[in-house]
């Protein structure tokens, strides 16, 4: 049997979490898809999945293998993609990690474009706001909005986003403007989970950097959400332009304080850092970095 078709056929299992589902992923029969990962168990002597009725997970033998699996696999790919590139033609699957509301909002009208310059590009996009482990979890590529720290990966920034202070007039005509951000601690509030700091908002005013501790009535880890609840008039919110840019043009949401400004973000690729970067690889981030390209805080702004 062949170890590189057994490989492959488990990381699928694992990914699809059924035989049947990687079956269907495969083009395979789902017998055939439980003897490659039999024979494998097999001849390696170990359990590496537990089945039940419901669900299929690792054995703790499983998690490392799949690891170690998934490592040689991307240097076969990575081969032959550098075998391939003497012809400059990107192709094969490109696995993408994005975060929800950029991917939906900005992200999402792009991938077809792409694949019509290069069709022989197949992709897996996740959508998550989970900071994921690009290498460990196998990903190609990854769009981050953050202040990257250092880091073995490697980065292309695309284009930058300011995070605002913002209410609905509604809210404000009921409640007043704040006119310090020290007022906020007197404001319904509503906090993301995901800032470094969620319940404590950061400030560069005319005397100097501001911290302000929040008493927020509700946390999410959805921008979306948080911006759904300003504007259903329930509180002040501190969110990315890329996400708010309609409301504020439009006038549902209003910016608070604008002379105390919040942090800004870079928005990059994000890619694993190896000696050769596959076509397809670099094709995407210098296609992201084109679009991107004339953008600037105040485009955040869809016609």
């Amino acid at each position: 049997m062949d170890r590189l078709k057994e490989m492959q056929t488990f990381t699928a299992v694992v990914d699809a979490g059924s035989f049947v589902k990687a079956a269907e992923i495969l083009g395979m029969s789902k017998a055939a898809v439980s003897r490659y990962v039999a024979d494998l168990e097999a001849r390696l002597g170990v359990r590496l999945l537990h089945r039940t009725t419901r669900k299929l997970s690792l054995t703790e033998e499983g998690s490392v293998f799949n690891l170690r699996c998934r490592e040689l696999l991307s240097g076969v790919e990575e081969a032959e993609a550098e075998v391939s590139s003497r012809a400059g033609e990107a192709q094969g699957l490109l696995r993408v990690n994005v975060p929800v509301t950029f991917g939906i909002k900005h992200l999402a009208s792009l991938w077809d474009r792409f694949h019509i310059q290069h069709p022989q590009v197949r992709f897996d996009v996740t959508l998550s706001d989970r900071i994921v482990d690009v290498v460990e979890e196998g990903y190609d590529l990854a769009i981050r909005i953050a202040e990257l720290p250092s880091s073995s990966l490697i980065s292309k920034r695309l284009a930058s986003t300011r995070i605002i202070l913002c209410a609905s007039p509604e809210y404000l005509a009921l409640h007043g403007k704040p006119t310090h951000p020290a007022e906020l601690r007197d404001h319904a509030t509503i906090a993301y989970s995901y800032w470094s700091t969620p319940d404590t908002w950061q400030f560069d005013g005319p005397e100097g950097p501001v911290n302000v501790t929040i008493k927020p009535w509700i946390r999410t880890n959805n921008g979306d959400t948080n911006r759904a609840i300003a504007l259903a008039h329930q509180g002040i919110i501190l969110q990315p332009s890329f996400l708010i840019g309609d409301d504020l043009a439009s006038g549902r949401l209003v910016e608070l304080l604008p002379e105390y400004r919040s942090i800004e973000l870079g928005i990059y690729a994000i890619y694993p850092t190896r000696k050769y970067i596959a076509p397809k690889v670099r094709a995407l981030v210098n296609f992201l970095a084109l679009q991107f390209s004339v953008l600037n805080d105040s485009d955040w702004v869809t016609p």
